[in-house]
């Protein structure tokens, strides 16, 4: 079942158990998902694009959940942090810190890399093969280290 057959049926759950912060990000995701479909390409959704949609939807509930904590509105964070839990459930399971270690240094090798000043090397090769399944913040975070850099 692709996405937006998950998402039909997940919406029509949520509108009969009266869920209304599920209710909005499933329709939020959905109109995603509408969105990229009347966008002019003459192509079905594949599985990445599906992920693309899902981790930029992810990723505008970080930065929201980041933004209303430092300015002290803890109740729209919570809210975000909801939404942000239900897109994830969409989403294939994220790496610890450790596999990410693991593939960064494997990358690492790969390309040869060795000082600081080759995070971006090391960062466009990690992001193909890591796309989805780890947060490109933590990616960053551990390449740095790896790689020497502060």
């Amino acid at each position: 079942m692709n996405l937006t057959e998950t998402i039909n049926q997940q919406l029509k759950a949520a509108m009969l158990s009266g869920d209304k912060v599920r209710l909005e990000t499933l329709r939020s995701i959905r109109a995603l998902i509408l969105e990229f479909e009347k966008s002019g390409i003459d192509r079905a959704m594949t599985a990445e694009d599906e992920i693309k949609i899902l981790t930029s939807a992810a990723k505008k509930r970080k930065d929201a959940i980041e933004a209303y904590d430092n300015a002290g509105r803890n109740d729209a964070a919570d809210k975000e942090r909801s939404e942000l839990a239900i897109i994830q459930e969409f989403l294939p399971a994220q790496m610890s810190d450790d596999d990410v270690r693991a593939e960064l240094q494997t990358v690492i090798a790969l390309i040869g890399a060795s000082s600081p000043s080759d995070v971006g090397k090391v960062m466009g090769a990690a992001m193909k093969t890591l796309k989805g399944k780890a947060d490109g913040n933590v990616i960053q975070r551990i390449a740095k280290e790896l790689l020497g850099a502060s």
